[in-house]
């Protein structure tokens, strides 16, 4: 269990309360979503486990692109150096760069083929592999940074930014920024100096969010920050590092089972079909095509890195995607609040662009100290657990497996208070298994925009009192969450957020 400030936890039965329906949240829309990714080791490993999600989103690309540390060459001998500097030092001048090639995706899709059926007796809306592989597309790959070619890739994000729905598009970037910026290039030969440019130009602009863990290339710095400033940017440079390849450094200790091979092996890995037995882990034998710096497979490696059979390699890309599940957090389009695709601020210099640096941290419970990827990983527990549950979705009937339970507050999730006012918050759970849910209600200090703190006490389960501070001034936010975890196997946790606003 995570240890948070100010901490209430209730074990409850679940009881389904009458009328419980109208206190239930509307049902958000979808989100509509592109990835584009350079098939990097950890980005097979990210799209593994977002293939068990594809019911929580509207997938509409997925897109071959290259970054500064993959791509394919042009097969002409032509020598490349990498723009950005440590690259440069790190593998000078290349004519190819540890490409894996445009089949992978596919090949995974097979093995999802043969889960799909299982996936869906779970949950509604799982896409076929079919449909999917529909949507996979070759981007720009050449080299990296090379957005001069219109690509197939480009050309259907192209399409999907134009298209009638008004309904923003997430564009996951898990390499380079340069297939998107060919598609808005594409955009702009064709439209701007008509007389129907200014129109396209808001609608894209309004419709496109980019969600991108760091610069893998300068795409965006060189070409669509300088031509199309509006379109708004979620940039994760810092948080993602729990997920990635140094996470045994960045996760405290209390949370790194979860990502140790005990964990990932038993409940992940082994002996939960065809799809999950490719996911790469630390020693287990398998290797990545194209890409000779991928050796952590061997024992040698696994022994020199100090790490056991089955550890957890990295998943660097997954926030993009964590940022577009709906797990009662009300994060999806506001970044500020913070949930299982980190937390991020408006940046002072651009008021499109929300970003996590180094200045942002959260503060970290376990070892008493602010940390600027705290808030992303105060969420792992909750991550791995979930994917813990959608592994054996993949194998197991409905009545043998554990789904989510759904969170419910009266009142509403923003309410209006005063400086020393109590509010209670009265909290229900309907879990689809009948299972027992604890309550945890606790203050998320850093997404509410005052330093104080509020007191928590409980009142009768499962309803807890909230005392606002008496210094509290106008316009002050205090977010609290209200934190269920049910007991069944895996244990999974949902949420609601209470946004108290000082008048």
């Amino acid at each position: 269990m995570k240890i948070k400030a100010k901490v209430i936890l209730f074990s409850v039965s679940f009881l389904l309360l009458n009328g419980w329906e109208t206190l239930a949240q509307p049902a958000p829309v979808k989100a509509r979503t592109i990835v584009t990714t350079d098939g990097e080791i950890d980005d097979v490993d990210s799209f593994i486990r977002m293939l068990l999600y594809t019911n929580e989103f509207k997938l509409e690309g997925l897109i071959y692109s290259s970054s500064q540390w993959h791509y394919k060459g042009n097969l002409k001998g032509t020598k490349f150096t990498s723009e950005l500097e440590s690259t440069a030092k790190r593998y000078g001048e290349r004519t190819e760069l540890r490409w894996s090639g445009t089949n992978w995706m596919e090949e995974i899709l097979d093995e999802y083929k043969k889960v799909q059926p299982n996936l869906a007796l779970h949950a509604e809306g799982y896409p076929t592999a079919a449909e999917l592989k529909k949507l996979v597309k070759v981007g720009n790959i050449d080299f990296e940074g090379e957005m001069e070619k219109v690509t197939d890739g480009s050309e259907w994000i192209k399409k999907v930014l134009l298209d009638e729905n008004p309904q923003p598009v997430y564009l996951q970037i898990w390499g380079g920024t340069n297939t998107v910026a060919r598609a808005l290039k594409s955009i702009e030969e064709e439209y701007k100096g008509k007389s129907n440019w200014d129109k396209i130009y808001e609608k894209v602009s309004k419709k496109a969010i980019i969600y991108t863990v760091l610069d893998q290339d300068a795409t965006y710095k060189k070409y669509i920050a300088p031509n199309w400033p509006k379109v708004r940017v979620f940039y994760n440079s810092n948080q993602f590092w729990c997920l990635a390849y140094p996470w045994t450094r960045v996760v405290p200790a209390e949370l790194q089972p979860y990502l140790r091979g005990e964990f990932m092996a038993k409940n992940i890995i082994q002996n939960h079909g065809p799809l999950l037995a490719m996911y790469y882990s630390w020693g287990d034998g398998q290797k990545i095509n194209g890409d000779p710096e991928h050796n952590h497979g061997t024992r040698e490696e696994m022994e020199k890195a100090k790490m056991t059979p089955y550890d957890f390699i990295s998943e660097g890309d997954s926030p993009a995607y964590f940022q577009l599940l709906d797990v009662g957090l009300m994060n999806r389009d506001n970044p500020e609040y913070g949930g299982w695709g980190g937390r991020m601020v408006q940046s002072p210099t651009n008021p499109y662009r929300w970003e996590d640096a180094r200045t942002l941290t959260d503060f970290n419970h376990f070892t008493k100290k602010q940390d600027a990827s705290f808030p992303q990983t105060r969420w792992i527990d909750a991550l791995q657990l979930d994917f813990a549950a959608r592994a054996d979705w993949c194998i197991k009937p409905y009545k043998e497996a554990n789904h989510a339970p759904k969170i419910m507050v009266e009142g509403g999730n923003i309410r209006k208070a005063k400086p020393s006012e109590t509010i209670q918050i009265k909290a229900s759970a309907k879990d689809p298994d009948g299972n027992k849910v604890a309550f945890t209600f606790w203050q998320y200090a850093e997404a509410g925009n005052s330093s104080e703190k509020v007191k928590i006490e409980p009142v009768q389960n499962p309803t807890a009192s909230v005392t606002l501070p008496a210094n509290a001034k106008a316009g002050d936010t205090f977010h609290i969450i209200v934190e269920g975890k049910d007991n069944g196997t895996p244990e999974l946790i949902r949420y609601q957020r209470v946004i108290l606003e000082i008048k």
